[in-house]
């Protein structure tokens, strides 16, 4: 029964002051409904205003070439495998994620920790399908789990598997006007 199934866990980030990247709320969604009679329990994550989608057409659009942010004012839903890191790819240069991943790498931040650091120019949304894997911010550490979910806020951020097996994460990312 939905009513018996553990809170859901949600990691919202954003960008204090002095532009660097934090945690906004970790915890329960706190707008959690049990539908009587029903064998669901919805719980609302995040939302936004606007963002018209045409919704109509047959082109498979899974064969559009995006690159790695969504068009403006369009969005991006992907599923991506995480292996686990290795210490060859920690050794990288700390700049290669943002010159190689960033949708725009002179957006304000602070400068990239890890390599794979990087910070795109949208509100992600994430759900960790299967094991295990740190999001790395400015300098804190997110350790999320299969069955975490949480929102992105265009901030320096990182995903680093550092367990022994493969990570499964599905993003929404959603083109936003960086702050």
């Amino acid at each position: 029964m939905a009513e018996d199934l553990k809170g859901l866990r949600r990691v919202v980030t954003t960008l204090d002051d002095s532009g660097k990247a934090v945690v906004l709320f970790d915890g329960d969604t706190g707008n959690r409904k049990l539908r009587p009679g029903k064998n669901n329990s919805p719980n609302l994550v995040w939302s936004t205003a606007s963002v018209p989608a045409e919704i109509g057409g047959s082109t498979d659009r899974a064969k559009i070439e995006t690159g790695r942010s969504p068009p403006p004012g369009g969005t991006i839903f992907r599923v991506i495998d995480y292996p686990p890191v290795t210490p060859e790819m920690e050794k990288q240069d700390v700049t290669s994620g943002r010159t190689d991943i960033a949708h725009d790498p002179e957006i304000k931040g602070l400068p990239p920790s890890h390599p794979f650091m990087h910070r795109t120019r949208t509100i992600d949304y994430v759900v960790v399908l299967q094991g295990e894997i740190d999001m790395l911010l400015d300098d804190s550490t997110v350790h999320l789990k299969a069955g975490d979910v949480m929102v992105q806020q265009g901030t320096n951020h990182a995903w680093v598997n550092r367990g022994t097996e493969v990570c499964r994460i599905a993003l929404v990312l959603v083109d936003a006007i960086a702050p």
